[in-house]
């Protein structure tokens, strides 16, 4: 553990720049390059999309369209089975389809342009909401909405948390407290003086897209997002999936 934790005090991701809202505000000027920001939005998320492949949009009151994307295939799924029962006949037009947070981010770009732009709203699974608001409350603060990402502080500087992998350094944000908790239960045994510096923050998923999309700053592509442990077990069915169907058939005798 302790090769491979360290603390990243350069990266000012919680600073007030960030406390707007990404949901339906993009910038015209990409700062980031796409291909980075993509790379960083690898994961896993869950649409409802039409048997065309586009998303199935809600109008709302103020003739403003919205699209759902949801961090749990779970919550995909109740929301389908709910839908069958109010509006069956659009419930078989539909399907639970996983795509990238960065297809979703795409088109998010792309509809921006757009005379009326579709919005999308981010749907966080309610473990995590709850996880929040706890960790949120213990400093002062308050859930206001947004998925909820969990990052990790310590030491001297209440530096972030970072991660050598494959001969690099990244910087975790987690979907699940969970699992940044195991991170923190284990430093206790390992590190307990560094230990008692740790302290989890919460950051909103909304306004880490906001950073990517407005920030030219290369700290922003060591950040690597860890699934829920849901998606996780997605991730590796789908894997196994796929290695199933790449094997050749046995020949017939």
């Amino acid at each position: 553990m302790k090769s491979l934790i360290r603390w990243s005090a350069t990266l000012g991701l919680v600073g007030s720049t960030l406390l707007t809202s990404w949901f339906g505000h993009l910038p015209k000027a990409l700062a980031l390059p796409e291909a980075d920001v993509l790379k960083v939005l690898q994961i896993p998320v869950f649409t409802i999309t039409t048997a065309e492949g586009g998303p199935l949009i809600a109008t709302l009151a103020d003739n403003q369209k919205v699209t759902q994307v949801f961090m749990s295939q779970q919550d995909a799924d109740a929301f389908l089975g709910k839908l069958k029962e109010a509006q069956p006949d659009l419930a078989k037009q539909v399907k639970v389809q996983p795509v990238s947070l960065g297809q979703v981010y795409q088109l998010a770009i792309a509809s921006s342009k757009e005379p009326e732009q579709l919005k999308f709203a981010y749907i966080p699974m309610q473990s995590a909401v709850d996880s929040a608001k706890k960790v949120l409350s213990e400093s002062g603060q308050q859930y206001e909405g947004g998925v909820p990402l969990f990052i990790l502080r310590g030491g001297p500087e209440q530096a972030m948390l970072t991660i050598q992998q494959n001969n690099q350094e990244v910087i975790p944000f987690f979907f699940e407290k969970a699992q940044i908790q195991a991170i923190v239960d284990r430093l206790k045994k390992e590190q307990p003086e560094l230990a008692a510096t740790m302290k989890i923050e919460v950051i909103p998923l909304e306004n880490l897209i906001a950073a990517l999309h407005q920030k030219d700053d290369a700290m922003l592509k060591q950040i690597q997002l860890i699934p829920s442990q849901e998606t996780i077990q997605f991730i590796q069915q789908s894997t196994q999936s796929q290695s199933g169907q790449s094997q050749p058939s046995s020949p017939k005798q």
